[in-house]
């Protein structure tokens, strides 16, 4: 989980940059807030295929819509949670982002991707074994 975390950071911070650049340039927050989950989702992608999760098998079209759903569904509660936060709740944005993400980090993005992305197959050795 370690790994994932820090995988979850280094998109976070990515997301971060492009929700404050969004948001600067008068774009509203929610949506801001989605398109900067989507453009961090890459990010994850990559790291938690490749470092967190160890799953070396050659990327997939089935894993990648995998991937998409959860990405999709974590971008649209991020979205809805910094409407609440940052706009009904008067939560600066960057504070309300952090909060947002750790929710939605432990709620859904973690278990998601650990059960339906980066599942663990065993491989024909081990199954013998």
């Amino acid at each position: 989980m370690m790994a994932a975390g820090a995988g979850g950071v280094a998109a976070t911070a990515t997301d971060v940059v492009v929700l404050m650049s969004l948001v600067a340039l008068g774009v509203s927050i929610p949506v801001s807030a989605f398109l900067a989950a989507s453009i961090g989702a890459v990010v994850c992608f990559a790291i938690n295929k490749y470092v967190a999760f160890k799953d070396r098998s050659p990327v997939s079209f089935d894993q990648v819509g995998r991937f998409a759903f959860v990405a999709v569904t974590n971008a649209f509660a991020l979205a809805l949670l910094m409407k609440l936060f940052a706009v009904e709740l008067a939560i600066p944005v960057l504070p309300a982002k952090l909060l947002s993400a750790a929710l939605v980090f432990f709620v859904w993005t973690y278990p998601a991707q650990r059960k339906l992305v980066f599942v663990r197959r065993p491989d024909a050795a081990s199954s013998l074994a």
